[in-house]
């Protein structure tokens, strides 16, 4: 497992980390990107109807690594860098669930919307444009994870447990979304996104802690999320969290019940009759 394999000096570094220092930095870095995103408009060509403020997703990695590298050194950047890049610690059995599960969780709730009478399209979904978007959503994806879980993931499950802290980073990872997500969305659709992206953190953490402390597990599980509303029909032009959040709401209890809270790596076992 990647844990065992930490050396001692690494090990007392994450210790020292905090968190909370890492949370402020981000929304600091990303606050003029944020006032940027309220006053000019997206050109026409970013995808999503995506405000400019989008452009904080660089923001995690660059708070994490000012934070390392005041605390760990350029040997404590290195590592940041490479847990980042390491599929190692990717058991074969992992990938399915890193790759299908949010596929799964649009079609649901595509099937949901249409089975509501929702007025939608005729379905397509554009797959000529998937490897772009695996390529883009790849690289975002590993900027904001270096940070949310190289970074601020272990401090966190040593202190509250990895349930409490997917629950506690995931709140902190919807709220520094309110706004961006206000510019081009109603209320509800708000709100029902933030539930969604609460539950997603928890699905990471899972990942994380069954594939022992893996980063590019929850590079790819969220490079997937962003990939599947992307392609969801059409274009993600119909794309409603409020039909997409109570699955993956569903999906992090059933993690929650058939897994131990502390670790959500360990599996529960049946009582003894």
């Amino acid at each position: 497992m990647l844990w065992r394999r930490r050396s001692t000096a690494a090990r007392v570094a994450i210790r020292r980390r905090s968190p909370i220092a890492f949370f402020l930095l981000v929304f600091a870095l990303s606050a003029p990107l944020q006032v940027l995103g309220a006053l000019v408009e997206a050109p026409a060509w970013v995808p999503m109807d995506l405000p400019l403020s989008a452009l904080m997703f660089v923001t995690p990695l660059v708070a994490a690594l000012i934070l390392v590298l005041r605390e760990e050194g350029a040997a404590g950047v290195r590592r940041l860098l490479s847990r980042t890049a390491d599929l190692r610690g990717i058991g074969l059995r992992w990938y399915a669930p890193i790759l299908l599960t949010w596929p799964l969780v649009t079609a649901l709730g595509y099937a949901l919307m249409v089975a509501s009478g929702a007025p939608l399209p005729e379905p397509h979904v554009a797959l000529a444009a998937l490897p772009v978007l695996l390529v883009v959503f790849v690289i975002a994806a590993a900027f904001e994870e270096a940070g949310w879980m190289g970074y601020a993931a272990d401090p966190l499950r040593k202190r509250w447990g990895a349930l409490n802290a997917g629950l506690v980073m995931g709140v902190v990872w919807g709220a520094w979304h309110l706004l961006p997500w206000s510019q081009v969305h109603p209320p509800a659709w708000v709100l029902w996104q933030f539930v969604g992206t609460v539950a997603t953190r928890v699905l990471i953490f899972w990942l994380y802690g069954v594939t022992g402390g893996s980063v590019a597990s929850a590079v790819l599980f969220h490079a997937m999320c962003n990939v599947s509303v992307a392609l969801f029909p059409n274009d993600g032009s119909h794309y409603d969290p409020a039909f997409t959040a109570p699955v993956v709401v569903l999906a992090a209890v059933l993690v929650s019940v058939l897994w131990r809270p502390r670790t959500l790596a360990d599996r529960r076992r049946p009582p003894r009759r």
